[in-house]
């Protein structure tokens, strides 16, 4: 497939301020699921989606690259590649060359990639971790090859700190590569620290186009999850049992309050309290049905007013 244009540069502001989240694909969401929640993401104006190719080998019998398989037979089907900014990430799924951020690892992930969202470039292209253990020079030469050959566009780094990230955009600078345009860090009402301070701080200084991740603390605020007996056995117990043990319960009872005077849901709630601040371009947030999609479009239009910020800053 050709395609013509990326949908989406730096800059611009998305149609839809929401980025889809394709991580439940091949996961909690078969097929069927999957093609109802892209229908209707992109039929509301919706062009960011975000994938990996490590999505969904955690799911026992799965592999890897699920995701981007979905996703590449629905751009096929649904004939709407163009209108898409399509996201995908390298550094977790283990591969010939090993795993990581390694040049060959890089360019072998990058070709697979393409070929399962059959597509003949990529968007947005995430190092999906920080691979100290590999010299920034040879990660940062091997991307920058990929954009100088036509096969990505946008390079990105996701679970960066602020002191790498730093280090990565000056190598660049200093060899002349493609730098990180964008980051994704892990951002919500309960798990801060990873974004506010001094990587926020990069990232405005640097102009960098932030795209958190876990919006919805991985369904913990939506409200869905109170406490360890709604967990108990789920897919999502492991990543959802901090939420409980420690500042989740404050956090949904402020939510809760807002949600009482306002109608708010409390989805809404969470991810305008994420869209609202400086720097974020757009949230990420999954659904693995069309209602819940459907939520995440109406919310879009959902604005806090200060007090109500405040009220959830404080509940920690």
């Amino acid at each position: 497939m050709t395609v013509s244009k990326p949908a989406w540069t730096i800059g611009d502001r998305p149609a839809l301020s929401l980025m889809l989240g394709g991580n439940v694909f091949g996961w909690t969401a078969d097929r069927a699921a999957s093609f109802a929640v892209l229908d209707r993401f992109a039929d509301a104006g919706g062009t960011l989606i975000d994938t990996a190719d490590y999505y969904a080998a955690w799911v026992p019998g799965n592999k890897g690259g699920e995701s981007e398989r979905m996703i590449g037979e629905w751009l096929a089907t649904s004939g709407r590649r163009n209108d898409m900014t399509i996201a995908t990430k390298v550094g977790l799924l283990e591969g010939p060359a090993g795993n990581g951020l390694s040049a060959a690892r890089i360019r072998e992930a990058a070709d697979a990639s393409l070929r399962r969202l059959r597509t003949d470039v990529i968007d947005i292209y995430f190092a999906h971790i920080d691979d100290q253990a590999t010299p920034l020079e040879e990660t940062l030469a091997a991307f920058d090859a990929l954009v100088r050959q036509g096969k990505v566009r946008m390079l990105a780094a996701s679970n960066f700190t602020a002191k790498r990230l730093a280090e990565a955009l000056y190598i660049a600078d200093a060899n002349g590569f493609h730098r990180f345009k964008m980051i994704q860090p892990k951002y919500n009402l309960a798990v801060r620290d990873s974004y506010e301070g001094p990587l926020e701080q990069l990232a405005l200084a640097e102009k960098l186009a932030v795209v958190p991740f876990y919006g919805l603390g991985g369904g913990y605020l939506t409200g869905k999850y109170r406490d360890a007996a709604d967990i108990l056995g789920t897919p999502r117990e492991t990543w959802l049992r901090p939420y409980v043990d420690e500042n989740g319960p404050a956090i949904l009872a402020a939510m809760d309050a807002i949600a009482a005077d306002t109608g708010f849901s409390l989805p809404e709630i969470a991810m305008a309290w994420v869209r609202g601040k400086p720097g974020i371009l757009a949230p990420i947030a999954s659904a693995t049905n069309a209602a819940q999609m459907d939520a995440l479009i109406v919310g879009t239009n959902v604005k806090l007013t200060p007090e109500q910020r405040r009220l959830l800053d404080i509940a920690i």
